[in-house]
């Protein structure tokens, strides 16, 4: 069996928000996401695309499809709030804070409707038998949509059936590196008003080559002027850029991009991992593959990443012959 593990909001909002050529949620195979919870609670507001599985007569949850379960690369299950994979002790775990998602800021959008009739768990019964018919572990998010769409109150709806033209035309956000304080996307959406705001973006750091006024009211942007080529010099930047970031994060949250959010956007946002959370560059690397499977700097740029590790640890610490790099 694949088995069954937690899901933390942030690693959904980032699965929700991968992009290639369209948005990844318009691959019928990506995402299947499902909603267990009342039909009170669903119809007022759920996750965007989420489904609702309703019980059988029996009291047992209806499988989706079986096959379609055995091609989806993420199938991820919620309820209202249950935060283990146990069945008991919720009480205890709710209370916990943890220091990589931080404070949740703001109300469920769906707190005026909450029944509490979901039971705590459900959400991992349902998974447990969704299991055996998966590639990948089943994932249930922690917190349930309570603590979701307290992190995400914009990626709520009421929308239940999805054409694919509106999937290929979904509004992509940028994703999380650090939970509410760092993102990382493209120049299309630091120019995104909507996107500004309901990721409360204070500062930019636009490394392309592109200029422009991108704050509608104020705001701080640090702009780097560097082409994607080889012979580009970004190494010279990293320690304004680190510092830049360090400091704006303490006003609010910035956003880092670059013309397609792949390249030097990746790299900037890697050397400051390195820098200011003390990665390796391995560990940085390994951390943002998470957060976006195809972000890709060039080799000009691990060469400059690998050199600023030298730089702050004294030696080489990651070997960027290996083909990962």
């Amino acid at each position: 069996m694949a088995g069954v593990a937690l899901c933390e909001p942030r690693h959904l909002y980032n699965i929700i928000n991968q992009c290639r050529r369209f948005p990844r949620l318009a691959e019928p195979n990506y995402l299947c996401l499902l909603d267990v919870r009342t039909p009170r609670e669903f119809n007022y507001s759920h996750i965007v695309t989420a489904r609702r599985i309703e019980p059988s007569p029996t009291e047992e949850y209806l499988v989706p499809n079986p096959e379609e379960l055995g091609y989806v690369r993420y199938c991820v299950v919620y309820d209202y709030n249950t935060s283990s994979l146990s069945l008991c002790d919720y009480d205890e775990e709710e209370k916990e804070t943890e220091s990589i998602d931080g404070s949740e800021a703001g109300s469920s959008d769906s707190g005026s409707v909450c029944s509490q009739n979901t039971k705590e768990g459900t959400a991992f019964l349902h998974a447990r038998n969704l299991q055996q018919f998966t590639r990948h572990p089943v994932l249930v998010l922690k917190g349930g949509y309570r603590r979701f769409s307290a992190c995400y109150p914009f990626l709520g709806t009421q929308k239940i059936l999805w054409m694919p033209q509106e999937l290929d035309n979904f509004q992509v956000y940028p994703v999380e590196i650090l939970p509410a304080k760092l993102y990382m996307g493209n120049f299309k959406q630091a120019c995104d008003q909507k996107i500004q705001k309901d990721l409360k973006i204070t500062a930019l750091v636009n490394v392309s080559e592109q200029p422009g006024t991108l704050f509608a009211e104020g705001g701080e942007c640090l702009h780097i002027s560097v082409p994607d080529s080889l012979e580009a010099d970004l190494f010279s930047f990293f320690p304004t850029i680190s510092h830049f970031i360090d400091a704006q994060m303490d006003v609010g949250a910035v956003l880092v991009f670059s013309s397609l959010g792949i390249s030097r956007s990746s790299t900037a946002t890697l050397a400051y991992l390195m820098h200011s959370c003390r990665f390796s560059l391995k560990g940085a690397w390994d951390y943002l593959l998470k957060c976006k499977p195809s972000m890709r700097p060039h080799r000009g740029f691990v060469e400059q990443l690998s050199a600023w590790e030298s730089q702050m640890y004294g030696s080489t610490l990651t070997d960027i012959s290996e083909p990962n790099y």
